[in-house]
């Protein structure tokens, strides 16, 4: 990557980071291929910049493909389905995600959906329907290709189905979301992973005020005051290792009082922390990984004893209203129990 050339990410797994649409990802040209990076980085070089092809939230095997040097043989092939050659991705695997067991079937089949895309219904259809009909090939990964995520197909079906309802038919059943893999429990793929890697650049943070509203908007899993040991990156995965001073709030990860490890979902620390610096983080947690997760509507600001007093009071008024509401409707069941014995009909006196 050197010479200043621009590069991508595409990353198996939806990615928090800086969003980039498939219409704009059409534009870039097809790549080929190497493997360079020990940890599971895929990197498919071309002329104008680089792609990356990495597993997002979870710890997965090394990827590759068909023109890696040294590989296994694959079933990888060359897209030549003319509506997906413009995707940023240029080896597919057949039978697909649709049962087409070549890609002149896949190919008949997706012709079908041309006069859709022409209305641009939404910007998420392509890519949704190559993924699903001309999938990314991927070697010692998983042996099926990888499938859209579900929030991919939602978009297209919910921008797209008014018009095919207008013209009398359904969202093809052979195209339901219900079965995708979602971001955070499963392996999938989606435009939003498609990121600028140029170092600061890429890595655009929606700043998070540390407010009522938003404490009981976003219900945070977790709340700690840590300082900042170490920002590690490895192969574009960023970790922050923090020394944590302080609990205000845990769930149902352990937290120990010593350094611990907080995750991203992407090749961005966002919200940035600097080195020996002590903030109040407040964040998610991937439960059956044991992990701590700061990741996009994450809070890290610098911690003042003021704002950790807010914090505290803050979350002593959500347990409130959350033993408020449950009692409410313990209250609201019983009065309607004890209701239904009221109203029923007295015997009538001889």
């Amino acid at each position: 990557m050197a010479g200043g050339r621009r590069s991508s990410q595409i990353i198996v797994s939806t990615s928090r980071g800086e969003e980039e649409t498939a219409e704009r990802a059409s534009r870039r040209p097809r790549h080929s291929c190497t493997l360079p990076c020990p940890a599971g980085i895929m990197v498919c070089g071309s002329p104008g910049g680089m792609l990356l092809l990495r597993a997002g939230l979870l710890a997965l095997a090394a990827l590759g493909l068909l023109s890696v040097p040294g590989a296994r043989a694959a079933a990888c092939e060359p897209v030549r389905i003319p509506l997906c050659k413009s995707l940023p991705w240029n080896m597919t695997k057949m039978p697909n995600h649709l049962h087409h067991s070549t890609q002149a079937n896949a190919i008949l089949a997706i012709e079908q959906f041309e006069g859709l895309l022409g209305t641009h219904c939404s910007p998420d259809l392509l890519f949704f329907l190559c993924a699903m009909y001309a999938p990314i090939c991927t070697i010692d990964f998983q042996h099926e290709p990888i499938k859209p995520c579900k929030s991919v197909c939602e978009r297209a079906r919910q921008g797209c189905e008014p018009i095919l309802i207008k013209y009398r038919h359904s969202w093809p059943e052979s195209l339901a979301c219900e079965e995708l893999p979602v971001y955070d429990r499963g392996v999938c793929i989606s435009p939003e992973a498609i990121v600028t890697a140029d170092g600061a650049e890429r890595c655009k943070c929606k700043p998070v005020r540390a407010t009522q509203k938003t404490y009981f908007r976003n219900n945070y899993n977790y709340v700690i005051r840590a300082k900042v040991k170490e920002v590690k990156t490895k192969c574009h995965d960023v970790t922050a290792v923090v020394e944590v001073k302080e609990i205000l709030k845990a769930s149902l990860v352990n937290i120990p009082r010593d350094t611990v490890n907080l995750y991203t979902s992407s090749g961005c620390l966002c919200p940035p922390l600097n080195v020996n610096e002590e903030y109040i983080i407040m964040g998610y947690e991937d439960e059956e990984r044991s992990r701590l997760l700061l990741v996009e509507g994450s809070i890290a600001e610098k911690w003042k004893d003021r704002l950790g007093k807010k914090v505290k009071r803050w979350d002593m008024k959500l347990r409130h209203l959350g033993l408020s509401k449950s009692d409410s409707s313990h209250s609201d069941s019983t009065q309607s129990q004890k209701s239904g014995r009221n109203s029923q009909p007295r015997q009538a006196r001889n």
